[in-house]
């Protein structure tokens, strides 16, 4: 025995197995890499299956933002002030990061095909009866049913994506299915608005998604492929305990970090898309000679979102495309930096609202396009960074702690320090329109302040990025290696851990 305590037959067998491994993982990589950009290998129902995934994730963020487009009638009607109306959001986000860890664990193990489409027609069913209840803590109720069938979609949905392609290709479809989370929400600010000025109750707004749905349903059901989870990669690893699963992916930094600077996303989208047509229209009419409507403003903004979203997912992929030749760790540094700039374009747009419409208008999308760089990003560290049988779990992981500590907190949080600057402002009498404004305003330059923290995260997660990518391809050539090759087999903890 050695000074190191390891014997020298222990030691060179180590070396046998360790420069196999690697010998495993360079074959794994070139094997992938030959598959990294090529669209045309890439199968009719693989395209199908993609379209399907973006196309109910476009109903669901529309159902979703249906609600914010005409909040101010819901909060007319129901007789609610700005804390009760962030509420609803807040039990929406609350019941989907909830159940978001218990789809992550059906969906590392079961049909995600079967799960998928239980949980839209959930939604789509609730999201319907709920337009029909006149006593609102019955329709916040509603609308927590609404998150449960939700967590199950999002949970799984690009987990399907990661084991159909790789690389590049992963990089493409991803973005294609992450654009169409503004482009959704952006729809939905304006089906609700357009639909409920046009009916004359804004109830009929949630009544247009549900029937998508029922179509969405069919889909998944007798079109969408679902593959072998590891598919892509020719993964041979097979599930672990749910505490392993945790465990490892508690320890994976470049998860974490990543995961605590999308929780700043989130917080900041979810803040922004429940109140800014609400602070829009405020601020609007304290000009004078300005004649508008909440519908015409969650119009305008719904607009904005959209092309904002549709040009930042993309645009924030093709960046990390062009960049990843030339620098490893660019994922991260891409999204670290497009929060540092999203943050002062934020808060400009904040301050001009009284002043320049247009303006306005410019540095809100600017802002949101800055934000939306991070979205497809984020979804492809996660997919790189853990490996396949841990992916739903890790994607639900990923959805309670950003939706906890984020958008399931932003917008009732936002409207209790409206609420109480109000009260500060204006304490013995019915708060004047300018009051109305400010208590908003200075509650959402909360987001700034998140923005910035969240590009710190960014930035650290830089520092990992490069080696906990390796360590997961690596598990992957030593799980190949080790069904090819029972005797030239590591550690459990090493093949099905890895992160």
């Amino acid at each position: 025995m050695d000074q190191s305590g390891i014997t020298p037959n222990t030691s060179n067998q180590q070396l046998v197995i360790n420069s196999d491994n690697d010998s495993a993982t360079a074959l794994l990589q070139e094997k992938q890499a030959r598959r990294r950009d090529n669209l045309r290998d890439v199968s009719l129902v693989e395209y199908m299956t993609v379209g399907i995934l973006c196309f109910v994730n476009l109903i669901n963020y529309m159902d979703r933002f249906t609600l914010a487009g005409v909040l101010s009638d819901v909060q007319d009607e129901f007789g609610i002030d700005n804390a009760m109306g962030g509420l609803l959001q807040t039990v929406f986000v609350v019941a989907y990061m909830v159940f978001a860890p218990l789809f992550g664990y059906l969906g590392d193990r079961y049909s995600r095909r079967i799960i998928m489409s239980y949980g839209v027609a959930l939604w789509s069913l609730t999201t319907f009866l709920g337009s029909f209840i006149d006593n609102f803590v019955v329709f916040t109720i509603f609308r927590g049913l609404v998150g449960i069938g939700e967590a199950s979609y999002s949970t799984i949905a690009p987990t399907i994506i990661s084991d159909l392609f790789v690389g590049n290709v992963r990089s493409k479809m991803l973005a294609f299915f992450y654009f169409a989370i503004p482009v959704g929400s952006g729809l939905g600010y304006i089906v609700g608005s357009v639909a409920g000025a046009a009916a004359g109750n804004w109830r009929w707004g949630l009544r247009i998604t549900p029937f998508l749905g029922a179509v969405a349903v069919a889909l998944i059901m007798w079109v969408m492929e679902d593959p072998k989870r590891g598919q892509a990669e020719d993964s041979q690893m097979k599930p672990s305990t749910y505490k392993d699963d945790i465990r490892s992916i508690i320890r994976n930094p470049s998860f974490m970090l990543s995961t605590l600077a999308f929780t700043c996303v989130a917080f900041v989208a979810g803040a922004l898309a429940w109140w800014g047509p609400q602070f829009i229209y405020l601020g609007l009419k304290m000009q004078e000679d300005v004649n508008i409507t909440q519908e015409s403003v969650s119009y305008k903004f719904g607009l904005v979102g959209m092309f904002a979203g549709a040009l930042g997912v993309p645009l924030g992929s093709a960046l990390a495309q062009r960049l990843r030749t030339r620098a490893a760790d660019c994922d991260p540094l891409i999204c670290g930096f497009a929060l540092l700039a999203s943050a002062p374009l934020v808060y400009f747009a904040l301050v001009a609202v009284t002043a320049h419409v247009a303006l306005t208008y410019c540095l809100m999308f600017a802002g949101m396009l800055t934000l939306n760089l991070t979205w497809s990003i984020v979804a492809d560290i996660v997919l790189y960074v853990v490996i396949p049988p841990r992916r739903s779990t890790a994607e639900a992981f990923q959805i309670l702690i950003s939706h906890m500590l984020g958008d399931a907190g932003s917008p009732y949080l936002v409207g209790v320090i409206s609420e109480s600057l109000k009260r500060s402002l204006s304490p013995e009498e019915q708060p004047s329109p300018q009051v109305e404004f400010s208590s908003l305003q200075y509650a959402l330059f909360v987001t700034c302040f998140v923005e910035v923290i969240g590009g710190i995260f960014f930035l650290l997660t830089a520092i990992y990025i490069v080696r906990d990518k390796l360590k997961v391809d690596r598990a992957i050539a030593e799980a190949e290696a080790q069904s090819t090759e029972p005797s030239h087999s590591t550690a459990d903890e090493e093949v099905t851990g890895g992160e």
